[in-house]
């Protein structure tokens, strides 16, 4: 009514001034937020009130909820997919704080490893000097200053996201105490039986010289040399040793050739003879030459050797598993000039269920110590493995023909020793084609260079091995065990994460532990000189030795473990020292992070009760990353996962769904959105993408987001004003508030229990939506809207006008407390506009409940009628104010007719002319007359215009038939009363 602001009507200037009588809003509540100048006064604020603390003291006796934190790597600026982790993480556990619980959050660290090592390796090389002469300590040292920079400049960055937490005393894997859990939780292994030493393939990296564990693999497209290769039947029927035969292999790593030692077939697949009878310039092959191969391959192989066509060559026979099982073959370099005899041995055909014929030969190549398929051959058959392959990525000084040649040079690229080899098949007649194959390739993630699969002495553990510790409720293996938690003990959101981890764990391979580097928690433990590793003695075994390290690490850190005398410490008086050797490999990064939960959940006094973590929250590459390796360390150690639930994310994008690149130039970083919109907006994007999927952000994104939250302001700050001296003396009792604050008291009740909902699922964007869309639609467009005549113009003392305040203040509690946990700033500066006491801060607040008697369900349906037929009246006014004949609601006094008794008993004790801002309404039961106005999607609802008839009121502006006829002149007979 005097809330229509679209009246264009100038009040009469004849008559009195009745301005400073409306009620009207005020409020220092800004309508431009000001965010990124004024967010780190908020932030300043929370450190002096010691919130996060303070929730710790006061939340003793609730239920705890903790959210373990998988540390980020402390070595450089966060990006944008740090940001989205940290806000989910932050949305967590603050929208689990104010629904009731104790939600403790420790934000940790990853600070071992190779990128930091690299880094001060760099560093070295810059100043000329060699990291293998400076002291290991000392080097060690230089790697810790290093880490501890890059943690203080990281930590400031997560707070200006408004990120709670315990930041003052986060967990970091190089504190003292962490590293001694972790090598306490190594030892644990020790001792179950778990850990052996084996010699088997493994990724490694030339250029890093170490093992690597899955994790810290990256695919990228790559093109190798791809070879078929020719090998000579020396033994088996006369008909494939009285002519000559070759079994013809293909590989794409010609740099193995020299470690082959058998072939291996699919005993499933159809094989044939072939015989060569034509043969052009090109081709390497020659007349009356045999070749064995897989039948379905046999036309693409050929056509590699320039041997397509019928007068090229033709099948002679089937070859069968049983023939191929009784053939012995020639190493391609047998009796090769300069060879020394080093390949002068059997090569056996052997049934391998790994072979296929889809691509290839149908025989694969078989090198024991250069891939995992490979090795289990060799385990099977008991095959001999090499060690020509020296951790640089260079072959043995001593191998005959390649000496000394790379397979990756240090700087990452290709080295000689896959051209030496195609040459060296030539020469011995024995290269049958080659050509060149792009496709994906394992590399390094830190140093992006490819990687080899090399046999080494590593350290292992053994995930199918029954274990020694008594902790079998789930399974006596840790694979058993790991397997078990997913699919009884953890809730996994999305479900998805379910099913890929499953499938992760249920086929992958024992653990390599071990890492030739320097920066890490070392293997504790010592191996007895000259015993073999499958020796019963191998590994010492000693619990009161376990206890000493723990000890020393816990006073001194892990550095102890170099210093000189250490192992003497440690044996003395237990075992005599110089029967054992130290080892001195570093553990894999992910056994600490992994680890974590034992010297975070476990024993911390803000971890959890049972060192069990309700939820663990990362992207989707942690399940071959954190989730995965915190699963197998846990199962090994407390014989179930380290967490209930586990939330995953998806990758950042940008606008276009490209993955962001510093050379494409389309990466956003955190802090450029935080200078120019605010930490809240960066927030809000979070709360509004769907994070089971990849996220998109960028410009145009971040301007929507924008525009979101300006009209999330303005709700907010309208309630501010209408707000204005609200006292708990003006309350009124719900049962005496009218029909329609009592339906906005049962939305509230509705979208709690939602919102409530959304938050136990994670639902961030769910409960967003759902509020946003109630305060825009149901408040601003609706009810703010028809209570603004209530509010500026009835009287203090009128129970409407109270009870509109009232629900506005029940209104303020919750979608403040509801949106806290998302806009953490912009909540607080609207909490602080009405409470803005020393010692107030929304975020010390919970959510109110909200009484389940305020659900009417049958108020609810009637009040969507009700808007409904609203929709019909606004809609009909609107063509009347586009002509012109009006230029405000007010104005107006339309008829509405009503054929549905279901609609007109739901608009009985409703006044229409309120709800439509007309100054008068009439409602006619049964059909309109023709030419009414009607919107086809509500049926039965006709609308006759009428312009109102009387005066405009001076203070409220509705045009009444008594305005002028009572004491104050020009005002109606409410405003009359009003003004005494």
């Amino acid at each position: 009514m005097c809330a229509d602001t679209t009246n264009t009507s100038a009040p009469d200037t004849t008559a009195p001034d009745y301005r400073d009588t409306v009620f009207l809003p005020e409020t220092s509540f800004a309508m431009r937020a000001g965010l990124p100048a004024r967010e780190p006064d908020w932030l300043a604020r929370w450190e002096r009130l010691g919130v996060y603390d303070r929730l710790r003291e006061t939340g003793r006796a609730r239920a705890p909820f903790v959210l373990h934190d998988g540390p980020p790597y402390a070595n450089g600026h966060l990006h944008i997919g740090h940001a989205l982790n940290k806000v989910l993480k932050d949305m967590v556990v603050r929208s689990q704080q104010m629904m009731g619980k104790d939600a403790r959050y420790v934000p940790g660290w990853d600070c071992h490893g190779l990128p930091i090592e690299w880094k001060i390796e760099e560093q070295y090389r810059a100043k000329g000097l060699d990291k293998d002469e400076v002291n290991i300590v000392d080097f060690r040292q230089e790697c810790r200053k290093f880490a501890e920079g890059w943690i203080d400049v990281q930590r400031a960055e997560f707070k200006r996201l408004g990120i709670t937490g315990k930041w003052d005393k986060p967990y970091l894997t190089m504190d003292y105490h962490a590293e001694a859990v972790i090598a306490d939780e190594f030892m644990k292994f020790v001792m179950n039986g778990a850990l052996y030493q084996g010699s088997k393939p493994v990724m490694w990296s030339p250029v890093e010289k170490t093992a690597l564990a899955e994790a810290e693999v990256e695919y990228h497209d790559h093109t190798s040399h791809q070879v078929w290769v020719r090998f000579r039947v020396v033994a088996g029927d006369a008909l494939f040793t009285k002519t000559p035969t070759d079994v013809v292999i293909w590989t794409t790593t010609p740099w193995t050739i020299p470690q082959n030692r058998a072939i291996s077939f699919g005993p499933g697949i159809g094989y044939g003879l072939y015989e060569v009878i034509g043969r052009p310039a090109e081709s390497t092959a020659t007349i009356g030459q045999r070749v064995i191969l897989a039948d379905k391959l046999a036309e693409a192989v050929f056509a590699q050797a320039k041997l397509a066509g019928p007068d090229m060559l033709r099948r002679l026979c089937d070859v069968s598993a049983d023939d191929l099982a009784a053939l012995i073959c020639a190493h391609p370099y047998r009796g090769i000039e300069g060879g020394a005899g080093e390949w002068d041995y059997d090569v056996p055909m052997l049934p391998g269920e790994h072979v296929t014929d889809d691509a290839g030969t149908g025989f694969v190549h078989t090198a024991p110590s250069h891939g995992d398929d490979d090795y289990q051959m060799g385990v099977k058959f008991g095959l001999k493995m090499t060690y020509n392959v020296e951790a640089d990525g260079s072959y043995r000084a001593d191998l005959p023909l390649f000496a000394g040649q790379h397979i990756i040079l240090p700087d990452g690229k290709e080295g000689p020793a896959n051209v030496s080899n195609i040459k060296a098949l030539a020469g011995a007649g024995a290269l049958f084609a080659k050509g060149k194959l792009k496709h994906s390739y394992p590399h390094s993630w830190r140093s992006k260079a490819p990687v080899i699969y090399r046999n080494t002495p590593q350290w292992f553990v053994a995930i199918d091995k029954p274990l020694e510790d008594g902790m079998g409720a789930h399974g006596d293996t840790i694979r058993a065990r790991a397997l078990t938690s997913i699919s009884e003990l953890v809730t996994w959101t999305p479900q998805t994460g379910r099913n890929r981890l499953h499938s992760m764990i249920s086929a992958r391979p024992d653990w390599v532990l071990s890492r030739q580097r320097a920066w890490g928690v070392p293997l504790t433990c010592f191996v007895k000189k000259g015993a073999r590793p499958d020796a019963p003695d191998f590994l010492l075994r000693n619990a009161e030795v376990n206890a000493r390290i723990t000890a020393a690490f816990e006073a001194e850190g892990a550095d102890v473990w170099y210093v000189e005398g250490f192992k003497e410490r440690m044996l003395e008086g237990l075992v005599d020292p110089a029967d054992y050797d130290q080892v001195f490999d570093v553990l894999d990064v992910w056994f600490d992070s992994g680890s974590t939960h034992a010297f975070v959940l476990r024993d911390r006094a803000d971890g959890a009760e049972d060192g069990i973590a309700d939820l663990y929250l990362e992207g989707t590459d942690q399940h071959r990353g954190w989730f995965h390796s915190s699963m197998l360390q846990a199962c090994g150690t407390k014989g179930r996962a380290p967490y209930r639930g586990v939330l995953t994310h998806g990758f950042t994008l940008d606008e276009k769904g490209m993955k962001m690149s510093k050379s494409l130039g389309n990466t956003v970083a955190p802090q450029q959105v935080i200078d120019e919109y605010g930490a809240d907006i960066l927030r809000l994007w979070v709360a509004q993408s769907d994070y089971t999927v990849d996220l998109r952000i960028g410009k145009e994104i971040l301007k929507g987001v924008a525009d979101s939250y300006r009209r999330l302001r303005n709700t907010m700050r309208y309630m501010l004003g209408a707000l204005h001296g609200f006292t708990e003396a003006e309350r009124l009792p719900v049962a005496e508030m009218p029909e329609l604050e009592q339906w906005v008291l049962h939305r509230l009740a509705e979208l709690d229990a939602e919102v409530r909902a959304g938050y136990a699922a994670y639902d961030f964007q769910g409960v967003f939506q759902k509020v946003f869309t109630f305060a825009t639609t149901d408040l601003s467009a609706f009810y703010f809207d028809v209570i603004k005549d209530t509010l500026y113009c009835d009287a203090p003392e009128a129970v409407t006008r109270r009870a509109a305040r009232t629900v506005l203040d029940l209104l303020y509690h919750r979608l403040t407390t509801w949106l806290a946990p998302i806009l953490v700033f912009t909540m607080e500066e609207v909490w602080l506009e009405r409470f803005p006491g020393d010692e107030s801060s929304v975020h010390l607040t919970d959510i109110p409940e909200t009484p389940a008697a305020w659900r009417n369900e049958a108020l609810g349906a009637k009040w969507a009628q009700v808007r409904q037929v609203r929709r019909v009246v606004t809609a009909a006014l609107e063509v009347q104010r586009t002509a012109k004949v009006i230029g405000s609601s007010l104005e107006a006094a339309p008829t509405v007719h009503v054929e549905a008794p279901a609609v007109q008993a739901a608009l009985d004790r409703v006044d229409l002319a309120q709800v439509a801002i007309t100054s008068a309404l009439a409602l006619e039961h049964g059909s309109a007359p023709a030419g009414a106005f009607t919107l086809p999607d509500v049926p039965g609802v006709a609308v006759v215009f009428a312009q109102a008839e009387g005066q405009k009121c001076q203070r409220c502006w509705q045009i009444l038939p008594d305005v002028g006829t009572h004491r104050h002149p020009g005002v109606c007979k409410r405003c009359d009363t009003v003004l005494g």
